[in-house]
């Protein structure tokens, strides 16, 4: 999620304009975290997704 379009719940105003110090500060912890948001990284998205087809495969192997 971007913090362009958050508000804040302290001063009510978008958190990107950073105009109180808890937006600032959520503001520095979203940009730390990049666009995966600090779940999960891109290596297990990608990890994740080559056990998702071995399993397919192998459901379509055994079904043939």
């Amino acid at each position: 999620m971007t913090y362009d379009r958050l508000v804040c719940a302290n001063c009510a105003a978008p958190v990107n304009e950073g105009r109180c110090p808890v937006c600032r500060a959520n503001r520095a912890r979203l940009q730390q975290e990049g666009p995966f948001g600090g779940g999960l990284n891109p290596m297990a998205l990608i990890a994740l997704l080559a056990i998702l087809i071995a399993a397919v495969a192998l459901l379509a192997h055994q079904t043939a």
